[in-house]
């Protein structure tokens, strides 16, 4: 009985081990696209400040004209 509940018990950490080493590796790959859309918001941000530039000089002229 002893031997058995040993095996069972292996079998459970085993599996417990096999499940942190795959949240392991989702969060690793979760952590990559946390970073690549950082990456995205902050370029897609110089972007619209660039665009918000542009169009508050073009607002300028407009007014100039005026």
């Amino acid at each position: 009985m002893s031997l058995e509940l040993l095996s069972k018990l292996e079998t459970k950490i085993q599996a417990a081990l096999d499940t942190i080493e795959l949240l392991k590796m989702e969060l690793e790959e979760e952590k990559q696209k946390s970073h690549t859309l950082s990456e995205q918001n902050q370029q897609l941000q110089q972007e619209l400040s660039s665009w918000n530039e542009k169009v508050t000089g073009l607002v300028g002229l407009l007014n100039s004209e005026i």
